[in-house]
């Protein structure tokens, strides 16, 4: 179990270099110039040249690039924020609890709704429940979270007045943000699950299992929901990944701020060291839950669980 959970870390470094190479060339490639965007249109030619000189921005691509990713990789630094001057992990560990806290909820709320909506589906298959949840579900797919975000604002704040249309401090606040982000995750969840559950309760144990009399609600639950969580875990482990990152939207809608927020703000001033490393916490947060899910199988099947050791 160690060598493997090494060797997966090990794994990361590749990846953080590639994803870093891909942000830092689109960056570069992209119209704009940070100075001149710091220093307003006002300044002299003069001034924005110094300001690229010291910044760096006049040498070339593979030389930049060598200096960032020898300071990632050695230093663990991915630098300072051309506006705030501030480090860059403290801008975003600054922001990262909302994000995790908004990512967490929604995951939870995709998990608490989607599973038993995907038992029962699959335990009644073709009935009007099933037609129903199964539909719904394809909405809730096809759902754009912006579109969803703003029905939401609309319905619960501006006509009922239910709930606030902005802010994640309190429990009410993150009630529409969390729906609007984890609709599509509930929805791929209950596919999921009624999928999976689908494919075991027709196994042969779980006849054997009815045969003997055994209580219905222990054969659900306990052989066929036990056999049939690997694929659950690994799509809740990806939406959770998906959340992490693919909260932009939703941040920039119920003004939360977050790492997405930070990231599009980054981008309209040309903070490149900022959103480089906003994409990296991303990509290596993304990885590391991949990770614990492939840990967590371990628990969840004795057979993988051999195969570690």
């Amino acid at each position: 179990m160690l060598k493997y959970f090494a060797r997966r870390i090990l794994m990361l470094i590749p990846v953080i270099l590639g994803v870093a190479f891909i942000v830092f060339f689109l960056l570069y490639i992209t119209p704009g110039d940070p100075a001149r965007i710091i220093l307003g249109d006002q300044a002299t030619e003069e001034s924005v040249l110094q300001l690229r000189e010291e910044m760096g921005l006049n040498d070339p691509f593979f030389v930049r690039f060598g200096k960032y990713a020898y300071n990632l990789v050695v230093n663990q630094d991915v630098g300072k924020s051309y506006v705030t001057k501030r480090p860059v992990w403290d801008e975003i560990m600054t922001v990262f609890p909302a994000t995790l806290k908004l990512a967490g909820s929604s995951i939870l709320l995709a998990l608490l709704i989607g599973i038993p909506i995907g038992i029962i589906s699959a335990i009644k298959q073709y009935s009007i429940f099933d037609n129903v949840t199964m539909l719904f579900a394809l909405i809730g797919i096809s759902m754009p979270v912006f579109w969803l975000g703003l029905l939401l604002i609309l319905l619960f704040s501006v006509k009922l007045g239910w709930l606030p249309s902005s802010g994640y401090t309190t429990l009410n606040a993150m009630i529409l943000p969390a729906v609007a982000l984890g609709a599509q995750s509930i929805a791929i969840i209950t596919r999921m699950t009624r999928s999976s559950m689908l494919e075991v309760i027709r196994m042969d144990y779980i006849r054997m299992a009815r045969s003997k009399g055994q209580d219905e609600n222990k054969v659900v639950f306990k052989h066929a929901l036990g056999n049939a969580l690997i694929p659950i875990i690994t799509i809740a482990g990806l939406q959770f990944g998906r959340l992490l990152g693919g909260a932009v939207l939703t941040e920039s809608i119920f003004s939360i701020p977050g790492i997405g927020r930070l990231m599009v703000e980054s981008i309209k001033m040309r903070d490149f060291p900022v959103v480089q490393g906003g994409v990296l916490f991303v990509a290596i947060s993304f990885s590391l839950v991949n990770l614990l899910v492939d840990l967590l199988y371990a628990y969840v099947d004795p057979r993988i669980k051999s195969q570690y050791k």
